[in-house]
């Protein structure tokens, strides 16, 4: 994945980044764990201020993962037509979050979840799912109609902070 330019925190009157700013900050660092280099990727789900759970792109727990044994590449056919290339070792970061807060029992009805751009359509459905009724993504990403159309339909709040596509390397 190409890094994307992280935007400087903008101080308000009194010097502190904003609640989506500090939230966004922690995304980078959770996503410095992500065991794949195509999408070194985090994500924080929080309510009231509160951060609920954390996630970041991984294999399955006792799966070796990309970094230790190289990417597992698939090719996906879109609608339009396009084809482009995903590692599917992985779980994204959305979705790991969100296993987390069910392995121990966090509910996130009412949730606000901030990830590294657009989640996908699987992600965008479970997030859907799970309650959570707002999304921060920091950028976009090269197949998100469905996502953004589902997100609609549900009527999830959807802000993406920076409109630019996030280009990944042999995509």
């Amino acid at each position: 994945m190409t890094k994307t330019t992280k935007k400087p925190i903008k101080p308000t009157g009194d010097n502190r980044p904003s609640w989506d700013e500090y939230f966004m900050e922690l995304v980078d660092t959770i996503g410095h764990r992500a065991t794949c280099n195509r999408g070194r990727s985090g994500c924080v789900i929080v309510k009231d201020k509160r951060i609920l759970t954390t996630g970041y792109v991984g294999s399955p727990v006792g799966i070796k993962h990309c970094d230790e044994v190289g990417h597992e590449m698939s090719k996906v056919t879109h609608e339009d037509g396009s084809v482009s290339q995903h590692c599917i070792r992985t779980i994204h970061a959305e979705q790991n979050a969100i296993v987390q807060a069910a392995k121990v029992g966090i509910a996130l009805e009412g949730a606000t979840i901030y990830c590294n751009m657009t989640p996908c359509y699987v992600c965008a459905k479970m997030i859907i799912n799970v309650g959570i009724k707002r999304v921060v993504a920091r950028a976009d990403y090269h197949a998100t109609s469905q996502t953004k159309r589902v997100f609609k339909e549900a009527r999830i709040k959807f802000e993406i902070l920076d409109k630019k596509i996030v280009p990944y390397d042999n995509q």
